[in-house]
């Protein structure tokens, strides 16, 4: 059940390109967090340049920087995954960004907020999560 939410710098990304993005995050979460191949939901956030400060070497190994290019992922889901497969998400998303569109590991920020069941609608007014858990619990 993630929803993505992708920050990207204005006029950085064509349409194809975003759609290529979107594909990675959506593989390596089925590859990683094994979420069903129709749980898809991606919403992409453009922002100008001067609307996102940042430092370019926080936290960076070695002399990398961070450019103006830098995108950031914002994944909300449900609770329950472990750090390893939280690790070897953030290292997919990048590593499928610059083998697929060229994008810097350096610029790729991935924030990650979990949430239980109960806190998500996904229409109609229902909490269509918690209905199911106490289904499977009458059975």
């Amino acid at each position: 059940m993630p929803f993505v939410n992708v920050y990207y710098p204005e006029g950085q990304l064509n349409k194809e390109e975003l759609k290529k993005v979107s594909n990675c995050i959506h593989h390596s979460l089925i590859e990683h967090f094994k979420i069903p191949k129709n749980d898809y939901f991606h919403m992409f956030l453009p922002y100008q340049s001067n609307q996102f400060f940042y430092d370019p070497y926080y936290l960076l190994e070695g002399e990398q920087k961070r450019t103006d290019k830098i995108l950031h992922v914002s994944i909300t889901c449900g609770p329950g995954r472990t750090i390893n497969q939280k690790r070897d998400l953030y290292q997919s998303i990048a590593e499928a960004f610059y083998n697929h569109l060229n994008i810097s590991t350096t610029d790729v920020f991935i924030t990650l907020n979990e949430t239980s069941a109960e806190n998500w609608s996904f229409g109609q007014g229902i909490a269509q999560m918690v209905t199911m858990k106490e289904e499977k619990n009458s059975e």
